[in-house]
């Protein structure tokens, strides 16, 4: 397999998508392939627009520890908490790549070139706290190109709203469902109105909603599979498809809306659609099958490089291959239902999980900090 790299020189399924209207943005972050010049790479070359983070990717890069003893060092001599210790490193992660992608950033008028970093996941239920967060991340990171992210739980949504409403973008993440999405889509809109009446420009506020794909997949096809029958087994590998579709149908009924327009007016930018988790994790599905059947114009695509290279590669990318497949979708998802299999039973069931999995990734991280702080004389609490 060729790499990202090697295929730079020409130019193919990585660019046809690009040019379908879809943003890549590379969903890994450390602070080697800063230093390294690996993302500058990635990013000179066109083959990466953005950079998104998630407390996994940072417990994989820091709990290495490769890159940051010096800061480690310097932090523990300032005996800081780790808590303070994690966010001085995973701020200044996302500093430096805002500066890499800055001139993305610049060149699309606030489109691209943003870097995603996510409020603790710990606060996931707690509006007023993730609000805070966000407002001291933005603070920390202090670059115009970052995006915050917050979790679409229930709590999540007035968050979304205030802190689009003080003018910070935002990147909206964990979204299985097809009624949440409405509703992140309206808690958005809410909040370019508060920003709007507060007298904040809504030209420079942006905003991704992370649509989740291969956990859907994965669940229900673990059901289906269990099931056993034809019917069942059929259906495996078509959900997850099904449910984006529908959600860019969603989309594009709401960025239709005469309250959209209205805002439109008033120089807002659409929230576009962030295709995530969009790594294949059944080895018998083709693993560009959440890029190649997500081609729509005004989405992103957020991979790991795995995934990026493997696109570069062999990506097979057709054209629009979403808003034609409304109706198979909603087939799709209802035959699913009929076998006894409840969408929101799944969903829910997916962002309990997905939080848990970020709150535990989290607890690791900060457990991987506190070892080296407390080696250095510190006792991190």
């Amino acid at each position: 397999m060729i790499t990202v790299t090697e295929a730079i020189a020409t130019p193919g399924a990585l660019k046809r998508l690009a040019d379908e209207g879809v943003s890549i943005w590379l969903d890994d972050l450390s602070r080697k392939r800063i230093t390294s010049g690996s993302l500058a790479e990635l990013v000179a070359s066109g083959s990466a627009v953005g950079v998104t983070t998630n407390p996994s990717i940072f417990q994989a890069a820091i709990g290495s520890g490769e890159g940051y003893e010096e800061q480690l060092t310097d932090l523990a001599v300032r005996g800081v908490t780790v808590d303070e210790a994690v966010r001085m490193m995973t701020t200044a992660d996302v500093r430096d790549a805002a500066d890499v992608l800055r001139e993305v950033y610049d060149a699309t008028g606030g489109r691209d070139g943003r870097v995603s970093i996510e409020v603790d996941p710990r606060l996931a239920h707690d509006t007023a706290a993730t609000v805070a967060e966000a407002k001291q991340l933005a603070w920390l990171v202090d670059r115009p190109n970052v995006m915050i992210k917050i979790p679409a739980t229930r709590a999540g949504l007035p968050a979304i709203t205030e802190v689009v409403g003080l003018g910070i973008s935002v990147n909206v993440t964990l979204i299985f469902s097809l009624e949440r999405y409405r509703e992140v889509m309206a808690a958005y809109l809410a909040g370019l109105e508060k920003a709007r009446e507060r007298g904040i420009g809504l030209a420079g506020i942006h905003s991704v909603a992370s649509f989740f794909v291969s956990r859907v997949d994965s669940e229900i096809d673990k059901r289906l599979t269990a099931l056993g029958t034809g019917e069942a087994l059929a259906l495996k590998g078509r959900a997850a498809l099904a449910n984006a579709r529908l959600a860019y149908e969603a989309y594009e009924e709401v960025f239709g809306s005469d309250r959209w327009l209205a805002l439109a007016g008033s120089g807002a930018n659409k929230q576009r659609p962030l295709w995530a988790s969009t790594g294949v994790k059944d080895p018998a599905y083709k693993d560009t099958l959440y890029v190649d059947e997500l081609v729509a114009p005004g989405t992103v695509n957020t991979m790991p490089e795995a995934t990026l290279n493997a696109v570069a590669d062999h990506g097979e990318i057709t054209g629009d291959t979403v808003t034609g497949g409304y109706a198979q979708a909603r087939a799709d998802l209802a035959a699913v239902e009929r076998l006894g299999i409840s969408y929101d039973e799944v969903v829910q069931q997916l962002e309990d999980e997905g939080v848990a999995k970020f709150e535990a990734a989290w607890q690791e991280l900060l457990d991987a900090v506190a070892k080296p702080l407390k080696s250095k004389g510190v006792d991190a609490r």
